[in-house]
Order: C-alpha cells, then sequence, then structure tokens
C-alpha cells in the first residue's frame, strides 16, 4: 500500500499577498514561491520545507461556494494558542467557539474570504 502526506492545499482568496502574511504570521512559515498561475491569476505559496498552502488569485470572477461545499475547514497546528490568537486579532479577524478537549485547545475564525480556519495547540 502506498504511504502518503499531505503537501499542499489550494485556496482561492481575494488578495493573495494579505492571506501569506497572515500564514506567515500565524504559522512561522515563509513564502516558498510566488508567480503567475498556469489558469491565469496569480499565486502565492506559503509553508514549510515539505508543505504549503497555495493561496490563489484568478484575474476573473471565481465562484463562492456556501460554507462546508466543499470545505468545511482548514486545520493548523501551532505550539502558542495565545500568540496565534493575538495574529488573528491584530488581523481584524475575529475567532470564535474557544473548545479545550482531547487531544488539544483550538478556536476558529473565517478569513477575509469566508475561509474557516481551526487553529489548534497540542502543547
Amino acid at each position: 500500500m502506498p504511504n502518503g502526506t499531505l503537501e499542499h492545499v489550494n485556496i482561492t482568496v481575494s488578495d493573495p499577498d494579505r492571506s501569506a502574511r497572515l500564514l506567515q504570521e500565524l504559522c512561522g512559515w515563509h513564502e516558498r514561491w510566488r508567480g503567475p498561475s498556469q489558469l491565469g491569476g496569480w499565486t502565492i505559496h506559503v509553508g514549510g520545507q515539505h508543505d504549503y498552502i497555495a493561496v490563489y488569485n484568478h484575474s476573473s470572477p471565481v465562484p463562492r461556494f456556501a460554507k462546508g461545499q466543499p470545505l468545511n475547514h482548514i486545520g493548523l497546528v501551532v505550539d502558542d494558542l495565545d500568540a496565534a490568537e493575538a495574529v488573528v486579532k491584530d488581523a481584524d479577524l475575529i475567532p470564535f467557539n474557544h473548545a479545550d478537549y482531547e487531544p488539544g485547545k483550538r478556536f476558529y475564525f473565517f478569513d477575509w474570504d469566508g475561509i474557516e480556519f481551526e487553529v489548534v495547540s497540542y502543547a
């Protein structure tokens, strides 16, 4: 049986630079690549050495999906949940649904484009 890992997630956002900055501040990631998309538009890859989130913006309007269709949320692991929440608040985004249950503490937030993120710490 093959053995796999998640390499990247590609999301459509209204402002790739803004979204890339948030992910870098929230997770301590770096910009891996930026440039024109093969299908038109602009993409920035933000992540670590082996995985990343591609924040993409198409040059023409892209239809939006209702929450949960097809994506429920993107889960991010951080080592300092309070510091991560401060980054979210500093970006004028609103953390909600704070919870502390096995295996970790977490909160959620919607970005400027309605994409839901779960931020969890197992520390």
